[in-house]
């Protein structure tokens, strides 16, 4: 079977009062327009027409040949949208899948649903309904005594008996191709709103002794759509919800549902625990049997398994297995952990390879360097990798050792188990299994602290004598 969708974006959206276009608002982390896309994409759609309009330009740049586009100038309803489509797919035999930009909770198991239902009846339009508590300004599903669909009946012009009727429009709908492009010629604007409404096509389908369907989702959160920041956040709950349960049927722990942020695109494997206040974001990947969290936020990273990250920041960064990070570490796009690899507390990690078995375990700068296994980097080192002007490279080589509050002034190279001195500032290289010492040697002055007090304590008395 050829199927094909026509996505209608072409609305202004002015409820969202936003600059950024109604449509690319990111619903757990991916445009609202990139959900609908992607569950066409795995509905088996062969093809897939975008119709825009306002921030036509903004969608195409975004969606690039994700789609193909058809531009609604004026928007004259959801008819007229669908129309501007038939200079792609008039002429196509087979099914149209008909769904809405802002609809980000529709999946891709009702699109199926509704085309064997379209199918199995043979209809040459099948509407997808479904049952709301409050169905206040949607079009109302019209039947008659045997359940047959008669019509819809948009809000506006409901009488007060069709206003109390429950089972509502989605919007989304399968047509056979060619007979909704004849019907469509026929729509009028003649209602309340003067639009050319979608609608309409079901009854003139309907009096043309066509058979009209119709398949009710079980779900009525899949048909809504995002109209306002209200409805914004609603979509974000509700998909977050379904995220998270995807993971722990895959068998993920998630300690706190409600507590934990997961995008659409996260991979999480089974027997990682996820605990409170842990945001996973873009296309991070993490493995077995993980511990992360609490309150890690990490972005499109990569994480091995039996990996720890707890209480720390993570961007575009990648790290091994066995590795321990936090708390309260940051790593910086680049930072790329081998195995077994130990990031402590305030440490900071950028541009930087470690290696295996290597630890840097507090208040210390690794960046723009590559360290080797089984390095311990002390308390407090830095690796000074800017002059103002250019990022330069440090080098540390395998089973080197570098001690509390040391400077490594890049470009520069430690040898493979050297050994830094602690406190010493490293301006030239240091070859292997050498001793570097760069500080000054301490002097002691007998009885000298009380001598500086006093100059600090006459100064003080002249400043007041002044005032």
């Amino acid at each position: 079977m050829n199927v094909m969708a026509i996505v209608l974006a072409a609305g202004q959206g002015k409820r969202m009062k936003s600059k950024l276009y109604k449509v690319l608002h990111p619903v757990c982390g991916k445009p609202m327009v990139a959900h609908v896309l992607r569950t066409v994409r795995d509905a088996d759609c062969s093809r897939t027409v975008v119709v825009v309009g306002h921030g036509a330009e903004t969608v195409r740049t975004f969606l690039g040949e994700g789609a193909e586009f058809a531009l609604q100038e004026q928007q004259l309803g959801t008819g007229h949208a669908v129309l501007q489509a038939e200079p792609l797919l008039g002429g196509e035999d087979g099914t149209t899948v008909i769904l809405y930009g802002d609809t980000p909770l529709v999946t891709s198991e009702t699109i199926q649903a509704l085309l064997r239902s379209h199918t199995e009846t043979g209809a040459a339009a099948t509407v997808l309904t479904a049952v709301v508590p409050n169905p206040q300004g949607l079009g109302r599903i019209i039947r008659d005594e045997a359940g047959n669909v008669l019509r819809i009946v948009e809000q506006k012009d409901c009488t007060p008996e069709q206003a109390r009727i429950t089972e509502i429009n989605t919007g989304m709908y399968a047509f056979d191709n060619k007979k909704l492009f004849q019907a469509l010629a026929q729509v009028t604007n003649h209602n309340a709103q003067g639009e050319y409404y979608l609608t309409d096509v079901m009854e003139i389908l309907k009096n043309a002794g066509e058979a009209v369907g119709a398949y009710r989702t079980a779900d009525y959160a899949e048909g809504v759509g995002v109209n306002d920041r209200v409805g914004l956040g609603e979509a974000e709950a509700l998909m977050r919800a379904r995220i998270v349960r995807k993971h722990q049927l895959n068998g993920v722990t998630v300690i706190d549902p409600a507590a934990t942020y997961i995008e659409a695109d996260v991979v999480i494997g089974s027997d990682t625990v996820i605990y409170p206040g842990t945001v996973l974001r873009g296309s991070t990947a993490i493995g077995e049997d993980c511990v992360i969290g609490p309150n890690a936020d990490i972005t499109d990273t990569t994480i091995g398994n039996g990996v720890t990250v707890k209480h720390a920041v993570t961007s575009e960064a990648v790290i091994g297995d066995e590795c321990g990070v936090g708390p309260y570490a940051y790593l910086r796009p680049g930072a790329k952990l081998g195995v077994g690899v130990k990031i402590g507390d305030f440490v900071e990690i950028k541009n930087a390879e470690l290696g295996d078995g290597t630890k840097v375990s507090h208040l210390s700068y690794v960046g723009d360097a590559k360290v080797g296994k089984d390095v311990n980097v002390g308390c407090g080192a830095i690796t000074v990798n800017y002059d103002g002007y250019n990022k330069s490279l440090t080098e540390i080589g395998d089973n080197a050792f570098v001690g509390s509050n040391v400077n490594l002034i890049a470009p520069v190279k430690i040898g493979e188990g050297a050994y830094v001195v602690a406190g010493s500032t490293i301006t030239t290289d240091v070859p292997a299994n050498d001793v570097a010492i760069a500080r000054e040697r301490q002097v002691n002055k007998p009885g000298y602290a009380e001598k500086l007090r006093g100059r600090a304590r006459a100064k003080k008395e002249a400043g007041a004598k002044k005032e």
